[in-house]
């Protein structure tokens, strides 16, 4: 009896795990989408060495609209977890439900390299504080965190296939 492969026509692209969330193999999911809720034993794919494997989610948690912290069966450390940094992630398509908000979250962009207009690649996005006034952006900086503030009209262009976002930043912000 011979099992057959799922195929890429068969799911669809829901997001990707941007970091460990934790030391216990928590990834963080960013996805648009409401998944798991009414699944029995919830599982997604991930593709590696171009093979679509699938994993069973062992518990999940909302962090907030854009960002699903979960916990894969078998990731138990922080270790195993950052296998699957910048990894997308792949859900079945007859079981994906449509975006649960409209609005968009800086979130959602989460492991994309931010790109000055005029500096170029800059780094990593790592992380997004929206503690302040102003939202910033954690960026992985020549192996510093930069805090770069961001609004859409600093925004120039995203590329998703590339996972990119070029910037007008304001002058100066790469010599705090």
């Amino acid at each position: 009896m011979s099992k057959k492969m799922i195929q890429k026509e068969e799911v669809n692209r829901i997001g990707f795990f941007a970091k460990p969330h934790g030391i216990k193999g928590e990834l963080s999911l960013v996805t648009d989408y409401d998944l798991f809720e009414d699944e029995a034993d919830p599982f997604l794919f991930c593709e590696i060495d171009g093979i679509l494997v699938p994993f069973f989610v062992e518990s999940f948690r909302y962090k907030s609209n854009s960002v699903i912290l979960v916990k894969l069966e078998h990731i138990n450390n922080e270790m195993a977890a950052k296998r699957f940094i910048n990894m997308d992630v792949y859900y079945p398509a007859n079981r994906v439900k449509t975006p649960s908000y409209d609005e968009q979250s800086w979130e959602q962009f989460l492991g994309y390299v931010l790109a000055g207009k005029t500096q170029g690649d800059l780094g990593i996005i790592t992380d997004v504080d929206e503690t302040t006034i102003n939202t910033l952006l954690r960026v992985d900086y020549r192996g510093k965190e930069l805090l770069v503030p961001i609004a859409d009209e600093l925004v120039d262009a995203i590329d998703e296939k590339k996972r990119k976002i070029i910037v007008s930043l304001p002058e100066g912000i790469l010599d705090l």
